[in-house]
């Protein structure tokens, strides 16, 4: 076998869309959840609690991501025993075929708490997955790459994660498009996790013919791969004081950011702010279309000048700009900065009857100068005719869309649109400096699991943290509720960077070049 690393372009490049691919299949498989956690809280869990019930989905969403350490864990020590190849093969059809079981798991008023325990089981097999997928495929595409240019290359596998979501959300977008809003409710949402079995077959037939790592290759014919990785990684305080250093100097933060400009943003806008869920995906959409190529840009940009200087930059500017930001996003559709014409109101009532339950359904749609449109939904919950009382009050259900006009649409993709620029800086560079900071014969296990904990548990726990923040402080009547989602990513991420701008040192970012 050769053993020299490969220099000619096209080999490169063959290593790159193998890679990319299966990765990308895997983000895919695991953001359909999140992108359909409103939709998904109507299905798993009881609809008599709607804040509960998304809450309590997003909490299924996070424990995908608190299991990816376990997986680093798992797949890490495969990785360093076995090989690259075979173990994100692996990785692979475990996430593809528990994305494809939650598209058929029923819906629990046909089989009850049943169904939110297996989509919860099915979401962990997720995590688990993925928690063994990224490291390999860094490391893969790392251990070609020529010498100087890991930043550049392996900023390729990191677009993967947004392009993954890129791809969940048009998916998700034409689904909409080609169904009525009661097919897609019904039915439909189950379409993008079906779809996900077909893109895991061909991505299989892709890396089944992928070659093993240069580097790993040369170092198990020389008899230098690593019989304990766990123990190597995490026993050697030599090699933990790096892992620590990885975890809260880098991956921590970047994290936060990650899961704030691409997954928090979506929440707010749909959750907080009531945009038509339509115009969210549209949003995202264009945001992160016209953000993606940055994170070739700032992977290059750190072979450059450093990887320290481009994620810590990206860092400090996301935590001083976020509360500005989402400031003026949520204020694009306040109402009270609208005018109405109260001329063009209209007024619906319409009657629904299933067996002796009866609701009789109130719909308001209201139009403002600028072109926005607002329609409001109240719902009376009647049994026998007679309306159930709670506490003294008639039990009402209430929901609002905001279609918004153009310009205003386009004020909020802008804002988005910086936040994944964050993102770009942040997560450009960090797979070839996890890389660099760990020999070959441990590298997969030490940089997968701060990478994991960095983004498993700091970054897949905001939506929900970051959520019940804003719930409680609107529940308390706060004016600017709507902003306390983000002391979580602004505390976390300041943390970070003063970790990282103090103890990493540009020799710790290029101890194992190959």
């Amino acid at each position: 076998m050769n053993n020299t690393i490969p220099r000619k372009p096209s080999s490169i490049w063959s290593v790159i869309t193998a890679s990319s691919m299966g990765t990308l299949i895997e983000w895919y498989d695991f953001y359909i959840f999140g992108s359909l956690a409103v939709v998904l809280s109507t299905k798993f869990f009881p609809a008599d609690n709607p804040t509960a019930a998304f809450l309590s989905t997003l909490a299924t969403f996070a424990a995908g991501f608190v299991v990816r350490p376990f997986g680093a864990l798992f797949f890490g020590r495969l990785g360093d025993i076995i090989g690259r190849k075979y173990t994100f093969m692996v990785t692979l059809l475990l996430m593809g075929g528990a994305t494809f079981i939650i598209g058929c798991v029923p819906s629990f008023e046909t089989i009850g708490y049943a169904a939110p325990f297996i989509v919860l089981f099915m979401r962990l097999l997720q995590g688990l997955a993925l928690g063994g997928e990224y490291g390999g495929a860094a490391t893969y595409v790392a251990e070609h790459a020529p010498k100087g240019q890991k930043g550049f290359w392996t900023s390729w596998i990191q677009t993967t994660a947004t392009v993954g979501l890129f791809i969940s959300l048009l998916v998700i977008l034409f689904t909409r498009t080609m169904l009525t809003p009661e097919q897609f409710d019904l039915w439909g949402w189950r379409i993008p996790f079906w779809v996900s079995i077909l893109m895991v077959y061909v991505s299989y037939l892709i890396r089944k013919n992928m070659s093993e790592s240069p580097a790993f290759a040369k170092a198990k014919s020389e008899g230098k791969t690593s019989t304990n990785p766990l123990k190597e990684s995490f026993g050697n305080r030599y090699n933990l004081k790096f892992v620590l250093l990885a975890l809260f100097g880098a991956a921590m933060g970047q994290g936060v950011i990650w899961y704030t400009g691409q997954f928090y943003a979506m929440s707010f806008l749909e959750r907080v702010m009531s945009v038509n869920p339509e115009q969210v995906i549209t949003i995202l959409v264009l945001a992160l279309l016209g953000g993606t190529p940055f994170f070739i840009f700032f992977g290059w940009l750190s072979d450059k000048i450093g990887r320290k200087a481009v994620m810590m930059s990206g860092m400090l500017i996301a935590i001083l700009s976020y509360r500005a930001i989402y400031e003026k996003m949520y204020q694009t559709t306040n109402l009270e900065n609208k005018t109405e014409m109260v001329e063009r109101r209209t007024e619906d009532q319409a009657l629904k009857q299933l067996g002796d339950i009866q609701d009789s359904v109130f719909t308001t749609i209201r139009y403002f100068e600028d072109g926005t449109v607002v329609t409001e939904t109240r719902t009376w919950h009647l049994e026998k005719g007679v309306s159930k009382i709670v506490s003294g009050k008639t039990q009402i259900a209430q929901a609002k869309s905001i279609e918004v006009n153009s310009a205003d649409k386009w004020i909020l993709t802008f804002l988005v649109w910086i936040q994944v620029l964050f993102v770009t800086m942040v997560y450009g560079p960090i797979a070839a400096f996890l890389v660099e900071l760990f020999p070959v014969r441990i590298r997969y296990t030490s940089m997968s699991l701060p990478y994991h904990i960095g983004n498993g548990i700091f970054g897949g726990l905001l939506p929900a943290i970051s959520t019940y923040f804003v719930s409680n402080a609107q529940n308390e009547g706060k004016a600017d509720f709507y902003l306390e989602g983000l002391w979580y990513p602004i505390i976390i991420g300041a943390i970070c960077f003063i970790i990282g701008v103090i103890y990493i040192t540009k020799k710790m970012t290029t101890r194992y070049t190959d």
